[in-house]
């Protein structure tokens, strides 16, 4: 067992599972139990704890924990002084950053933000409304909503700031979008303190080049074939690339080997043209990690 131990902080809710599964392409297996808000993980050096993305940023400010995966929303909105190791853009749903956003009913007469002077906006992120508010210049009352926000206008509140991946929730309340607070991505942030730990530091980079590492190879694929000389020229021009392609002589000098790296939905259009353009034995791999 290691004497250092690395307090890390999984987001509850929403972003687990996401979480885990990133964690896992990257080599570290998180293990969640029904009964436990301490996840295992097979690294003696770090401890986990699941906490709320909502409150992650403030713990990770009060160095409870040395560092945690939250939002950058929850950041902004709680106000906390952390240090952001690295961006992971990932969600629950997508790779699209989440969009905060400003809603009435579909049958409001409020057009603009300047139309809510006066009103009562129900919202999770009252920090994060009052400051898009001041910016404005517009006066509101911005009331906390422990829940089913959606529901809320028209009765209970005037408009809505609500978080958002697909606008499907919002449509399917018969809202309508007036205007964006803010789009968030994932990050994973550390204290000040820890993170001026040599040895925390390194831990901690470790783990973000691991991570961006497999969101860097979201959606990519490695093609390695056998290519004529004389026909290197014109497979090239076909290829899209990550970086130049590599190019590996054979014993059959007259014959190369070209391995390069592009977007697996190319690959469907692209493998016809390099078969025509003379490319040989021609093999499709996955990345599971691309680092820069």
């Amino acid at each position: 067992m290691s004497e250092r131990i690395l307090k890390l902080g999984i987001p509850a809710g929403s972003l687990q599972e996401a979480t885990a599964q990133l964690f896992q392409r990257a080599g570290y297996k998180i293990t969640f139990s029904s009964r436990s808000y301490y996840p295992s993980i097979d690294d003696q050096e770090i401890e986990c704890l699941l906490i709320r993305a909502q409150e992650m940023a403030r713990y990770v400010e009060q160095g409870i924990l040395d560092a945690g995966i939250t939002g950058y929303d929850w950041v902004l909105e709680t106000n906390a002084d952390v240090i952001e190791v690295c961006e992971l853009v990932f969600s629950k749903v997508s790779r699209r950053p989440v969009r905060w956003v400003l809603c009435v009913p579909s049958d409001s007469p409020v057009q603009s933000v300047k139309d809510l002077e006066g009103k009562r906006i129900a919202t999770e992120a009252v920090g994060l409304t009052k400051a898009f508010l001041a910016r404005h210049g517009v006066n509101a009352t911005v009331e906390f909503s422990w829940g089913a926000t959606e529901v809320k206008p028209p009765r209970l509140a005037d408009a809505i700031v609500e978080v958002t991946e697909t606008g499907s929730s919002i449509r399917a309340n018969n809202l309508r979008i007036v205007a964006e607070v803010l789009q968030s991505t994932t990050r994973l942030i550390a204290n000040r303190k820890s993170y001026a730990d040599p040895w925390v530091r390194q831990k901690l980079d470790n783990i973000a080049l691991m991570l961006q590492a497999c969101l860097n190879a979201e959606g990519k694929v490695a093609l390695m074939m056998n290519v004529p000389r004389a026909d290197l020229d014109k497979i090239l021009a076909l290829l899209p690339a990550l970086q130049k392609p590599t190019i590996a002589a054979l014993s059959d000098p007259d014959w190369v080997d070209v391995t390069t790296i592009l977007d697996e939905s190319l690959v469907r259009g692209l493998i016809p043209q390099l078969k025509s353009a003379g490319a040989r034995g021609i093999v499709e791999y996955p990345i599971n990690k691309i680092i820069d």
